[in-house]
């Protein structure tokens, strides 16, 4: 487990959000006729009305350059003053180079900037986020693009009712730098449970199993999940971990007053804002209407919490990422 509270003397915050989702809205019935289930299935099951798919021509980079474009309009900072570009994502746009140095050249950063990805499923964000404020701190500071990006319709098996669904394409982004004193990022968690790492997977096309005729045959080249399996573990592990967070980050239950949460599933959402039971806390969703966009959950969330005018000034907000790995990722802000 990683573990850091925000002790050093630049203090580092999110100064700009920004977000893109695909112009195309996949309905209920369009993507759940494939899978022998309908509207009223898929709504019981996860609650989701829509999500949106990137066009044949969209990739993962199109999305995130979108939305750190958005970011760093909103946070008033060039491009050329950026120290990293960092995209989370499972889904680049080829294994290699990082997807981040094609982002880091659309959104006009210069070659001095560091640009690369991580893979922490859809707790990436979180992830990156942590990295790069300490990074940016050690350094005494200076600015960053951390963006959460994903274009899950790719790898998905149209006919497999558990996961083609869920899932929707999308990026959502944080201009990191330096803010006031008793601001920005205050703690964040990481932490990693290897032994589940089978519950969220693509079986082939990587260094163990190449992509070969037999594992596109067989479809291994699409997204797997087990859906009872990642559910227990949400259940069992994420909700003592973040009261075991807080309590370490010497902060209140009742201090929070916003959750953005991986949104996994419409009522797994629900169930862990129930189970956390945050006294005061808003809960900020996106599920319904987007789908689990991976990575770029959390960011497009808290895009739309702060557009909509319902963060100020000094609230504390909390992130809660969970995903394949089974990886976990909180941090702790106050805006």
């Amino acid at each position: 487990m990683e573990d850091t509270k925000v002790r050093e003397s630049v203090p580092i915050g999110v100064i700009g959000t920004g977000s893109r989702l695909p112009g195309r809205q996949v309905g209920n019935t369009e993507v759940g006729a494939p899978a022998g289930v309908d509207d009223a299935w898929i709504v019981r099951k996860t609650g989701i009305r829509h999500r949106r798919w990137a066009d044949p021509g969209e990739a993962t980079s199109d999305l995130a350059a979108d939305a750190g474009r958005a970011a760093l309009e909103r946070a008033g900072i060039s491009p050329a003053d950026l120290s990293f570009v960092v995209v989370a994502t499972s889904t680049p746009d080829s294994p290699q180079p990082p997807t981040a140095t094609a982002v880091a050249e659309m959104v006009g950063a210069t070659p001095d900037t560091a640009a690369f990805d991580l893979n922490a499923v859809c707790s990436g964000f979180v992830f990156a986020l942590s990295v790069v404020q300490r990074a940016l701190s050690a350094s005494g500071g200076g600015y960053a693009l951390v963006i959460g990006a994903d274009v899950y319709s790719r790898i998905l098996d149209p006919a497999d009712r558990r996961t083609v669904v869920l899932f929707g394409d999308g990026a959502g982004a944080a201009v990191l730098g330096p803010v006031p004193r008793g601001r920005g990022l205050l703690a964040t968690r990481l932490s990693s449970s290897g032994a589940h790492r089978d519950l969220i997977r693509v079986p082939a096309g990587g260094s163990r199993r190449p992509a070969s005729e037999a594992t596109l045959a067989g479809g291994e080249h699409y997204f797997r999940m087990d859906g009872r399996g990642v559910r227990d573990f949400v259940s069992e592990h994420v909700p003592p971990a973040v009261r075991a967070f807080l309590k370490d980050s010497g902060v209140g239950e009742a201090d929070i007053a916003h959750l953005v949460p991986h949104q996994a599933n419409g009522h797994m959402v629900d169930g862990l804002a129930r189970d956390l039971g945050l006294p005061v806390a808003r809960v900020h969703t996106t599920v319904r209407e987007y789908g689990n966009t991976g990575a770029a959950s959390i960011p497009v969330t808290l895009d739309a919490a702060v557009r909509s005018g319902a963060v100020h000034p000094g609230d504390t907000v909390l992130l809660t990422g969970f995903g394949g790995g089974m990886a976990s990722g909180f941090a702790l802000m106050r805006w």
